[in-house]
């Protein structure tokens, strides 16, 4: 655990790309494997699950400490971090513990099988024996709730320099289903072979936002354009007669959308496609909404199945006949991908994503125009000699999305963030005018603002809190914010009857008064057609 407590405060002390691939380069050559196979695992989000609850650790920690829970409660709430709360308020470990991550990590597994009194016992006894950071890695080791600055993409890089093999190999092989607790390092990533996985995925490649027209990519003559699908981005994969479906998180969903699983019968063995996951009806989109109802669920019912019945829309094939296509410029790979659409039988679950005719930018910007009344988000630009490459790179895949949509509404709760924002208020609630001057809170938002911005805020707050509900306070209704938002929706589940899709706070209007903020009325007008 020193080692790795060693490269986290290496990778929390630097902002520096470089700085951070040379310190996991570093841990990856010099680590046993087994605490290099679960370092992998847990900076690509395969975390322990929970062993102890956050109420558990709040009391174990007090009564170590010698401290009353209510004194704990309140330096957590300075802090914003359990995790970091327990490992300051605890008294000193030993600090001479070698054992590694994977030893303290069987530990972590070996939690879940104990009665409360010996749980706790094992957990005072690993805070004794650690310092203060493996503590807290620890502690966040236990509650599930790991997480590091870390990219998958930067730690494909240092596990690239450490090993010599590359990059795109070492990204590769460590997508798939595997288990850091019956997997090697030389298994997963030196050694190991890609053909007995025949559910791995390929990795992603992903789009830049374009934040300006297209006019500067040059020649429109060398871009292929279709629309931006607001769905879950994902990979149907297909070998060995299954079918496998995963979303871009890495996340194998197949039993979500059984819908796919008889795709076996009508594509070839051997072959990868990337698109987009759409609830789709009647030859159209479905809302987002819609899809929501399918995500999460590890059985879907009959009346889903029915309600939001899915496909994917497919705009890439990355693997055909069992070949690798991803070297390919893309319009070959469409030509491919054409090819296979041409011989599939009606009604399979299965779309084309259409390539869209333009000739010149102007023209591009009215199919643009278009969009939310097609249901989607814009639209992406491909440079049609561009092979399918790994991760997020600039100037060959664009997405061109709609403007956001936004309201002016009035800022009525205030509550504290979490972690470096814990001093601070970030999480607020805003309110539109209902009938008369009534307000209507409608939705939550934490983004958008600057550092400064935020410490003026909070201190507005503090002077002008007008009751307290445990960590929420109320406020005068004073401030005006224009939120913007990406999609609108009616919700029984919310006073206001209507929810928001990614909501942030694009500016705060200090030109404007609470009577001069939109009304219900005017968010109800602005409802998703396909809510309609």
């Amino acid at each position: 655990m020193k080692r790795f407590a060693e490269l986290f405060v290496r990778l929390d002390e630097t902002n520096s790309t470089n700085r951070k691939v040379e310190a996991l380069a570093a841990y990856f050559s010099q680590a046993p494997d087994a605490d290099r196979i679960w370092a992998i695992a847990l900076f690509s989000g395969r975390r322990p699950r929970r062993a102890v609850t956050t109420t558990e650790l709040r009391t174990w920690a007090a009564e170590e400490a010698g401290l009353p829970s209510w004194l704990l409660d309140e330096t957590y709430s300075v802090v914003g971090d359990l995790a970091e709360t327990i490992a300051l308020v605890l008294p000193p470990g030993a600090a001479d513990d070698d054992a590694g991550l994977s030893h303290w990590i069987s530990r972590i597994d070996g939690l879940k099988s104990c009665d409360t009194t010996e749980r706790r016992a094992r957990v005072v006894e690993a805070w004794r024996r650690l310092d203060g950071t493996q503590r807290f890695l620890f502690n966040k080791l236990i509650t599930g709730g790991f997480r590091i600055g870390v990219s998958q993409k930067l730690m494909t890089r240092a596990l690239a320099k450490a090993t010599g093999l590359d990059e795109a190999l070492v990204a590769h092989r460590i997508m798939g289903q595997w288990n850091p607790r019956e997997t090697t390092f030389a298994e997963l990533v030196t050694a190991g072979s890609l053909d007995h996985d025949i559910a791995r995925p390929f990795p992603f490649f992903l789009a830049y936002p374009l934040e300006s027209a297209p006019d500067a990519l040059g020649d429109p003559a060398d871009w292929l354009a279709e629309h931006k699908w607001d769905g879950i981005r994902g990979q149907l994969v297909v070998r060995g007669g299954e079918v496998f479906v995963w979303s871009r998180g890495e996340e194998i969903v197949t039993d979500r959308f059984p819908e796919f699983t008889g795709l076996a019968e009508h594509i070839p063995d051997g072959t990868v496609l990337d698109g987009e996951i759409l609830a789709w009806k009647d030859d159209a989109p479905l809302s987002f909404n819609a899809l929501q109802t399918r995500i999460g669920r590890s059985r879907v019912a009959a009346k889903h199945l029915k309600e939001a019945p899915v496909v994917m829309m497919a705009y890439d094939i990355l693997e055909w006949n069992r070949a690798d296509l991803r070297h390919l410029p893309l319009a070959e790979r469409r030509q491919i991908l054409d090819q296979l659409f041409a011989h599939l039988p009606a009604g399979v679950p299965l779309r084309l994503s259409s390539l869209l005719e333009f000739e010149d930018w102007e023209a591009l910007h009215d199919l643009r125009d278009t969009s939310r009344g097609r249901g989607v988000e814009g639209l992406m630009l491909k440079h049609r000699d561009s092979t399918y490459r790994i991760g997020r790179r600039k100037g060959e895949w664009w997405k061109w999305k709609v403007d956001p949509l936004s309201i002016d509404a009035v800022l009525v709760y205030a509550e504290a963030g979490h972690g470096r924002r814990a001093n601070l208020y970030t999480d607020f609630t805003f309110a539109v005018r209902a009938d008369g001057e009534e307000l209507v809170p409608f939705t939550k938002a934490y983004s958008g603002l600057t550092d400064a911005e935020f410490r003026e805020i909070t201190a507005w707050v503090r002077r002008n809190t007008l009751e307290r509900f445990g960590p929420v306070r109320r406020v005068r209704p004073e401030h005006v914010f224009e939120i913007a938002f990406e999609g609108i929706r009616e919700s029984p589940r919310h006073k206001s009857g209507i929810a928001l899709r990614f909501p942030r706070m694009k500016r705060w209007r200090r030109d404007k008064k609470p009577g001069e903020a939109n009304t219900l009325a005017d968010l109800r007008a602005m409802l998703d057609p396909l809510e309609a």
